[in-house]
């Protein structure tokens, strides 16, 4: 029996499988074998070989992994960590409790021993340089005019300008007594010519001049003007001015200077 006209030559049950395997889902070919019949393969075709992989191809090495890699977490982010941080909090510094605080206790800054702190610097003074002690010994008194009922007072300028008015006084020279220096001082500082009449006291005290700490003790003597005039040629001295007793304590700057003119001005009471 001769085919039909239309019809494309093939038996009618393979047309009808090649349509079976196209309703069945088959994998990626059009004409290739059905899922369920591996040997089945459509006319005029050879089976397909499976690919067998090539164990001479050369593989690309991998690197190893480095110190600070990790693990791709679940977000999805790779993190690395520093080289050179731990991680860990309570590693950056160590600051004593204020139990121990002022003691000789060694604290530790990032790890390392650190040295006891000292107040003041290294050497006691801001940057550490050592201030070697200076013991001075000077001499000055309180010179009274008795008839004026005033005392020779010299003002000297400080640091911020300010006039500061102190009894005259300065250094006792080689082989002076401390009388022999007071009434040469005060000559030289107000001009004024005097005589010792009592001893009033001794003040010591501390101050930093340059590289040096200075203990300096200064003895005090009341004296009576028996000459001069009062003058500023001293070059240390700002000023110089008669000042009425009774206006002392309130022109003195220094407490203990006050505390010595007090005593005077009672001994002069005394012996009037």
């Amino acid at each position: 029996m001769s085919p039909s006209a239309g019809s494309s030559g093939d038996p009618q049950p393979s047309r009808r499988r090649r349509r079976g395997r196209r309703r069945s889902g088959s994998s990626g070919t059009r004409n290739g074998p059905a899922p369920g019949n591996p040997e089945e393969t459509p006319a005029g075709e050879a089976k397909a070989e499976p690919a067998t992989p090539r164990h001479d191809a050369p593989t690309a090495p991998t690197a190893p992994a480095g110190p600070g890699d990790q693990q791709q977490k679940a977000g999805g982010r790779n993190r690395r960590r520093r080289p050179g941080r731990s991680g860990r909090k309570n590693d950056a510094k160590t600051i004593p409790s204020p139990a121990t605080a002022g003691t000789n206790s060694v604290a530790r800054t990032n790890g390392k021993p650190g040295k006891p702190a000292r107040a003041g610097g290294k050497f006691g003074k801001p940057g550490g340089r050592r201030l070697r002690t200076v013991d001075e010994t000077s001499a000055g008194g309180l010179v009274v005019d008795v008839d004026r009922a005033s005392a020779a007072l010299i003002g000297r300028l400080d640091r911020r300008g300010r006039l500061l008015w102190s009894l005259p006084k300065g250094h006792i020279e080689s082989g002076e007594t401390p009388e022999q220096a007071a009434i040469r001082e005060v000559a030289e500082e107000t001009g004024i010519a005097g005589r010792v009449l009592a001893p009033l006291g001794t003040i010591d005290y501390w101050f930093v001049a340059e590289d040096r700490r200075v203990h300096k003790t200064v003895h005090h003597f009341l004296m009576e003007a028996v000459g001069g005039e009062l003058s500023d040629e001293d070059v240390e001295v700002t000023e110089v001015a008669w000042v009425p007793i009774g206006e002392l304590d309130g022109r003195l700057a220094y407490a203990d200077e006050r505390r010595l003119v007090r005593l005077a001005t009672e001994m002069l009471s005394e012996s009037a």
